[in-house]
């Protein structure tokens, strides 16, 4: 493996820069971004339900696995960004929490953070990204009501909707149904229209019978849309199979604010500028809300050096990737009650690092859990966060977990 590591207070940097030494990584968050004489910015807010794939979607934009990842609700705790520089622009990707209330927070453990930081993103987003998980039949034709006030709160940043885990969908005429509850059939102003789909695009297995478009003069531009340049061909009727519909020129005007009589009775928001299907899982699409992405940029300052690839320093990865394989392989709420502890990190001459945690239980029962019988569970949580570590530093890793139980 290439050698060097990143600095425990420093922040993770793009592949090209890891080889370089410690210091070189705290160097890159310390001094001022390397920006080009007219660089263009977007900070983009994620939000949605807990587990509707969040920070999947977010390490797929980013390229390599930042963000922590399981089955299980509320993995990722608090907000984290990630950080993507395509020549002039600069995308600032705030990965948060899933909106959740303060019932359901007491009952995972989950510390105030978890409540306050989608909002604290929010107010500092340009665009947000409401994902939705289109495979879960319970939730999808509808917007959470945490989702909705939080839209609510700040209808003037511009949102856009993204259908996530369509590949899962056996019947995908059901994304039409959908779309049209989550949006209550208005995007970027204009009302939803179906129509037949005369070709479908054979590179993606992201396959729809079913498109919409929306009226609008033939002349018309959508600044940033995936078919800005594509316009003629988007009135003619390509559209959602690849993964984005919303042409239409918008009307100029900002939503209104919608009180809690108002959100008492909506099931989606009215607001959505544009909708994205796509499977980020398996990167299906992921390529084409970037490109939109990018082009929403404004001019502006960046925030971080064109290596970084985010702001979380290594510890605080680490932590991450070690709590994703606790909550993958420990039962019911027990994960969320381990506490952990950092007692070595320590770099080698030969850029190994050396990572020795102990992960605190409150009770006998968690502790014989979590070794399990013959230390199996134990020794699979550190092999494969010891290899993902590996894969997020670009060295070599030793890691030793013990487990106590909190005195």
């Amino acid at each position: 493996p290439p050698q060097g590591c990143p600095d425990p207070q420093g922040g993770l940097a793009a592949p090209k820069l890891l080889i370089s030494p410690a210091e070189e990584q705290k160097r890159l968050l310390e001094h001022r971004p390397d920006q080009p004489p007219q660089p263009r910015v977007l900070r983009i807010a994620v939000i949605g339900a807990p587990n509707a794939g969040k920070s999947t979607l977010c390490n797929q934009l980013l390229g390599r696995k930042v963000f922590p990842v399981s089955r299980k609700v509320h993995t990722t705790r608090c907000k984290a960004r990630g950080v993507i520089t395509h020549e002039d622009t600069q995308l600032i990707i705030l990965d948060t929490p899933g909106l959740t209330n303060p019932l359901k927070a007491k009952r995972h453990n989950l510390d105030e953070a978890m409540l306050t930081d989608p909002w604290d993103s929010m107010k500092h987003a340009d665009l947000v990204l409401v994902l939705v998980d289109v495979s879960d039949h319970w939730t999808r034709n509808s917007l959470s009501k945490e989702v909705l006030r939080c839209l609510s709160q700040f209808p003037h940043i511009p949102s856009v909707l993204v259908l996530n885990k369509v590949d899962v969908l056996k019947k995908k005429f059901l994304l039409l149904e959908i779309a049209t509850d989550l949006t209550e059939g208005i995007v970027n102003g204009r009302k939803l229209e179906v129509k037949s789909s005369p070709k479908q695009d054979s590179r993606s297995s992201v396959k729809l019978p079913l498109h919409l478009t929306q009226p609008s003069p033939p002349e018309s531009k959508v600044p940033g849309s995936p078919f800005g340049q594509e316009k003629n061909q988007a009135q003619e009727g390509s559209g959602l199979d690849k993964s984005s519909d919303a042409g239409g020129a918008g009307t100029g005007e900002g939503p209104e604010h919608h009180g809690a009589k108002d959100l008492k009775d909506m099931k989606g928001w009215p607001h959505f500028q544009e909708i994205f299907m796509l499977a980020a899982l398996r990167g299906e699409e992921v390529d084409t809300l970037k490109r939109y992405l990018l082009m929403q940029a404004k001019p502006g300052p960046w925030e971080f050096h064109s290596d970084v690839l985010t702001s979380q320093s290594p510890q605080e990865i680490c932590d991450n990737i070690i709590r994703e394989k606790l909550l993958e392989y420990l039962p019911l709420e027990v994960p969320y009650g381990v506490t952990q502890v950092t007692h070595v990190w320590e770099e080698g001459e030969c850029g190994e690092l050396l990572i020795v945690q102990s992960l605190l239980v409150p009770r006998e029962s968690h502790k014989r859990m979590l070794i399990g019988r013959g230390g199996r569970v134990i020794s699979r949580i550190a092999q494969e966060a010891g290899q993902d570590l590996m894969n997020a530093f670009l060295c070599e890793v030793r890691l030793k977990l013990k487990v106590e139980v909190k005195g």
